[in-house]
């Protein structure tokens, strides 16, 4: 366990310029004593680390100090292989570096995890695009992408609607979602987001553009798309439902975090076991259809419109069960 962290921590100092004792103890999640204890053990085995005093100060590896230790283990080494599954990166034009990258860690690699490469390719296969999409990548994408990486400002044709407009931004970030690329960029003092399959046009600019270093590309994402989300939610019913109720609508939410929301502020259970909750939902058509599914197991309180509805396929099916079966032999009229 400690050789393990000896080595995270040596791969952590070359990795960065320098840390101090408690942004180690954050990463490696122990405490800045033995921080403390490992950097003296680490010292005591010739490694060059040293601490600079002050404010500014820190750990640091001496020269530029490099091990060619990794410490993978296999499943480390086959799940490393697994980030150069084709399909995304080729799609941003990476194909070749992500090669070159996989020949470069197998030839550091011991003997004992060289098939590593060859058993991940077995077990797993990432198909991205969705069913019935095109499968080539957009064509600006790979343009778009070098200039993420690169720090350079764009101006981009984008189509929107019936129209296309021209943008200038900072790009910060691509991400890949359900087979659809979206360009995250920097427009004045907002972020916006923009398909990439509708850009029609990209003019990459001779300047570098200052990264905010403070912007998290994967935290925006959730909130715009959980913000997505509930723009598709605009209608809201009351529901009072059973244990088994509350279990089955679960799987009818799209979003979780909608349904969790929902069960979080419901009121009961009340004598008979059910609970009360409020739903957002996209429409009381669409509610009617998903709610039919829980027979029995739900009661809508609100809007009176669905509750309505509800009740009239409630009475129309217990009609269709009581009367006998058309071709039940012994129902009047078969004989």
């Amino acid at each position: 366990m400690r050789a393990s962290r000896l080595i995270s921590l040596l791969l952590l100092l070359q990795s960065r310029e320098a840390m101090t004792a408690a942004e180690l103890a954050r990463e490696l999640k122990v405490s800045e004593r033995t921080i403390y204890r490992d950097v003296l053990a680490l010292s005591a085995a010739g490694v060059p680390v040293y601490a600079d005093r002050g404010r500014t100060g820190g750990y640091r590896l001496i020269g530029g100090y490099r091990t060619r230790l990794t410490g993978l283990t296999r499943d480390e080494a086959e799940a490393l292989f697994l980030s150069g599954l084709p399909g995304p990166a080729g799609d941003m034009g990476l194909a070749d570096a992500v090669a070159s990258a996989e020949l470069k860690v197998l030839a550091a690699l011991p003997p004992t995890l060289r098939d590593a490469p060859a058993r991940a390719g077995q077990r797993f296969h990432l198909d991205v695009p969705g069913w019935f999409r095109e499968v080539g990548p957009p064509p600006w994408l790979a343009e778009l992408a070098g200039a993420v990486w690169r720090d350079r400002t764009v101006r981009l044709r984008y189509r929107r609607g019936d129209r296309e407009v021209d943008r200038e931004l900072a790009p910060y970030g691509l991400v890949l979602k359900s087979g659809t690329w979206y360009l995250v960029g920097r427009v004045g003092d907002g972020y916006r987001t923009y398909r990439v399959d509708r850009v029609t046009g990209v003019e990459v600019g001779g300047e570098t553009f200052d990264r905010d270093e403070g912007f998290d590309l994967a935290g925006y994402w959730r909130e715009q798309a959980e913000a997505f989300l509930r723009s598709m939610l605009p209608a809201e019913v009351t529901l009072r439902l059973s244990a088994a109720g509350l279990r089955r609508l679960r799987h009818l939410v799209d979003a979780p975090f909608v349904y969790e929301e929902a069960v979080a502020a419901a009121h009961g259970p009340d004598g008979q076991g059910r609970v009360v909750l409020r739903l957002p939902v996209e429409s009381v058509e669409v509610a009617y259809a998903q709610l039919l599914t829980l027979g029995p197991e739900v009661e809508v309180l609100d809007p009176p419109g669905l509750r309505t509805l509800m009740a009239g396929a409630a009475e129309r099916m217990a009609g269709l069960y009581a009367a006998p079966r058309p071709d039940d032999p012994d129902a009047p009229g078969q004989r």
